[in-house]
Order: C-alpha cells, then structure tokens, then sequence
C-alpha cells in the first residue's frame, strides 16, 4: 500500500523567509509582513501602552530593527498572570564591511571586512557573495532614515589560493590578509568610469563645508556606495553611513533524495526564529483562540547572540523584561478602575515578580545532529537525527538551563500537539522530541537561556532542532523538523495555561 509522500509546505514556507533575510534587519522585516498579516498590530516602545493594549489583541514592537518581540494577550488577562515566552535570535555568523573598507591589489579592487561571530570562515571562500544591510539615507524633506538594501546579485568573492601554489594538508589563512573579498578589476572600473589611470586625484576644496568623517564615497569603492544607493531608491550623496554584510546568493533550497533535507544559510538561527513566529500566529489563527485565556503569549528574536548578547537589542539587554515589565501591570479587560499605569503600578506592585514566577520561557537554539563521518564526536546515547523531533539541551554546568519540571511541561506539549505531517501512525495528536547532552571531554556552546533565566527568574528550557554544518556559510537541517517546532510551538501556547498550573515547583 502506497503512503503519501509528508508534505514539504512549511519547510518551503521557511525557505522563502530565509531567501529574504540575509541580514537582522531583513529577518525582522520578514518577521512583521507575517506578523502584520496575522492581525499583530504595531507599536512602539517610546510610547505609553495605557490606552493602546487591550485584552485580546495582538501586538508586535522592534528595536533598532534587528530584534522583535511580538505578543497575544488573553481575553481573561489579570495582573500578575502567566506569560508563555519563546526567545530566539535573528543573527549569523557573518562577514561585514568595515567602516574604512576601500583596498586596492596588483590590479584588484578588494573590500575590507570584518568577522562577525564565530564563523567557519574558511567555507566563506569561491562562493558568490553580495551585499545586504541598511543605510541611513538623507530624504528630500530633510529627514533621516533607515532603508533595507539587498543587492541579489553576485559582486564579491574570496578565492582561495591554488593548490599548487601552497600545498596545505590544512587549510590555513589570515584572517586580517587573506580573507578579503575581491570585487573586480582596477580597469574594468577605470573604464566604467571613463578613465584611462594617468589622472591624477582631484584635490579637495580648500573652502568646502566642513565635513567630520569622510564621506561614504571616499571610504568605500564609489561603484559600491553607488550600488547601495540605488537599491535603497536615493542619489549616492544622500547615503551618510551604512551597515553591510556579506551574504551567499546561492538560494536555500530543499534536498535529500526523498526532499528530507534544507540546504541553506543561517539555519542557525533563523529555522528557530521562523517556528517561533509561525508558531504563535497558528495558536491565535482561531477567532475564539484568546477568549478564555487568561496568559500572554509571547515571542521574543534577540539580535547579537552571536557575539554575546550584550548590546542593547541583545537578549542580555532590558528589553524582555522591560516588556515583560509594562505588559504584568496590564489591568483585566472587565476591570472598571482607572487603567492608567501609575494607578495599576500602585496596585499591583508584585505584579512584575507574580509573572515571572508562573512564567515559562522556551530558549529556542539549532542544536546538533549526530554527524555519520564524526560518530566518536557525540555521547553515546544522546545523537539526535533529523526528522526526529525537536531537541532538548541539557548540561549539568548551566551552559544551557533546562531541568526536569521544564522537560515535564514541555513533553507534555509535545504530546498534545497536532500530528506532524511525517508521522505515519493512525494518533492524532503528539510531535517527537529528542534529548542532547555533549561528551565530558567535549566544550559546549552556549545561548539566550541561561542569561534569560538568571535576569528574569522564570523558568526556562532550552531547545533547538538538529542540523549538520553549524556556522558554516551553508548549513543543513532535515525539512520535517520545521512543522514538528512549529506544531511544538503552537501547542505550548494554546497548552501552557492549563500546564503551568499543574507543574508546580517553588
């Protein structure tokens, strides 16, 4: 008897978000048009939430554009309740344009870069790379912003040396000399330019407006500035800095002989950061979904956990429990008091701690999949497989914060989720999970859990779907992982109000 083939429709849906975001900014971007077209509303945390947030209404907010958190709040809300958190994070390991980055080389033009985190640099070499990021632009009204740039076209590439030039059995590089990107030929953009390379360089005048850096067109390659400007839709003048990475421009794609397989960028962590999001807007698809909730549902995508979270949009920041903060004071929808803060801050002075303590937050981070060339390299009874489930990270030393009332609550969400589209048995409930504990004599990575849980105090479980290849400049992950987090995630906030009140640990 024939089977059907488990459908690819999420794994697919993750590669058009992925395709889009080669940068922070544009998976937060990514992450809005979802949010917007589920019915999360904006707003902005400059401004009070006394009059805007309402109970059973949803709401997204950004910071510096490359963190987001977005929350459903429950019709039956009171001060001080449970909030249900999935944190995750927009950023990879990267390549970005150093603020002075115009190199010149026998004939070469070259482009300065910087690392990014902790990258396996040397599969950045002989791939095709362009450039994405945003640019504060000068607008005709006089004004500043900010505009997303995405060249889609290849126009930079690190080549590695020939093999017979240097016969390294390891590949070995500097990573200050040697890794910079080649852009194209001196007179190839001499000639573009209409030059011939006997001009000599204009002075500058001697009584022109005082400028206190140079200008981006004499930092930078001025095709490049040109470039950017063009994409961001204004004259190169009117570009007055910009942050650029690197990105590949080979598209992510499904792959495996029966399509189980995601090839791809930034699957670390943007699978995470997709589920995260698709997962909330399916808990509150139903029009009837929030009526008798009396929690917050929240999601929370930290720029900078590569490089340590600490900056002020990363999760070691004040945001989460800034928000957290605002949103535990939130006054019941029947309630007939006055609603403004200082009143409901007066009330309910606890509310704050209330919340922590019955909240629970999911630490969402790709892990490990067992590596068939590297068996020796994995604890023998924790290698988790894609297409097996979500898995759940433990260590004893708190590199990551998971413990058993966290596994309880979560394995019972797992249980209670809908069938992923893989599973071949006749229930209709229940997604796999898998466990993760790295050797003794291995070192571990780390993530937003336990920074979260020791500012926050609440609860926390950290978790990721299994991938092979981890900062590599091409990753691979298992295509039906994608629906079992996301019917994980689902279930978790549409569970969490009855689970947390039966798991109780003081």
């Amino acid at each position: 008897m024939a089977t059907t083939a488990p459908s690819l429709k999420s794994a697919e849906d993750f590669l058009s978000f992925v395709n889009a975001s080669p940068t922070p900014f544009h998976a937060v971007k990514s992450a809005k048009l979802r949010l917007e077209k589920a019915g999360f509303k904006p707003i902005k945390e400059r401004d009070s939430w006394a009059s805007k947030l309402q109970p059973g209404e949803k709401y997204y907010l950004t910071r510096n554009a490359s963190s987001i958190v977005a929350f459903a709040i429950g019709n039956k809300w009171k001060a001080g309740n449970p909030i249900g958190i999935i944190g995750a994070h927009t950023d990879s390991p990267c390549l970005r344009i150093k603020p002075v980055s115009k190199r010149q080389s026998d004939g070469f033009l070259q482009v300065a870069c910087e690392t990014y985190g902790g990258g396996l640099w040397h599969t950045w070499f002989d791939r095709d790379l362009s450039i994405a990021g945003r640019a504060m632009v000068k607008t005709k009204d006089g004004s500043i912003e900010q505009r997303l740039v995405k060249v889609d076209r290849p126009i930079l590439r690190i080549p590695t040396l020939a093999i017979h030039l240097d016969r390294q059995e390891n590949f070995q590089f500097n990573k200050e000399t040697q890794l910079y990107p080649i852009a194209g030929l001196v007179a190839a953009e001499m000639n573009r330019q209409g030059k011939t390379g006997d001009e000599k360089e204009e002075p500058k005048p001697e009584h022109g407006p005082f400028e206190p850096l140079q200008t981006p067109a004499e930092r930078h390659h001025p095709y490049i500035v040109d470039i950017i400007a063009e994409e961001a839709g204004v004259k190169p003048a009117d570009i007055l800095d910009f942050e650029m990475v690197l990105y590949d421009t080979q598209k992510s794609v499904i792959g495996g002989l029966n399509n189980e397989l995601i090839f791809s960028a930034r699957l670390d962590n943007l699978v995470m950061s997709f589920c995260s999001v698709q997962g909330l807007i399916a808990s509150v698809a139903s029009p009837s979904a929030l009526d008798n909730d009396s929690t917050i549902r929240l999601i929370a995508l930290f720029d900078h956990e590569e490089i340590g979270s600490q900056t002020a949009q990363g999760a070691d920041s004040n945001l989460l429990p800034a928000v957290i903060r605002r949103l535990s004071v939130l006054p019941a929808s029947d309630s007939n008091s006055d609603k403004s803060y200082d009143k409901v801050e007066a009330e309910s002075a606890t509310a704050y701690e209330q919340s922590l303590s019955t909240s629970f937050l999911i630490s969402a981070d790709m892990a490990h999949s067992v590596h068939p060339n590297y068996p020796a390299k994995y604890e023998s009874a924790h290698r988790p497989e894609m297409n097996k489930g979500t898995v759940i990270k433990i260590n004893a030393n708190a590199r990551y914060a998971t413990n058993s009332p966290g596994i309880v609550l979560l394995q019972e969400a797992a249980r209670r989720a809908k069938k992923t589209s893989i599973s071949k048995s006749s229930a209709s409930h229940g997604v796999p999970l898998q466990l993760f504990v790295v050797r003794n004599d291995s070192s571990c990575g780390s993530t937003i859990g336990p920074m979260l849980s020791a500012a926050l105090g609440a609860r926390t479980l950290d978790l990721g779907n299994p991938q092979l290849s981890m900062h590599s400049i091409r990753e691979t992950g298992g295509a039906h992982d994608v629906d079992h987090a996301i019917n994980l995630f689902e279930s978790f906030f549409e569970n969490f109000q009855e689970l947390e009140a039966q798991i109780l640990v003081d």
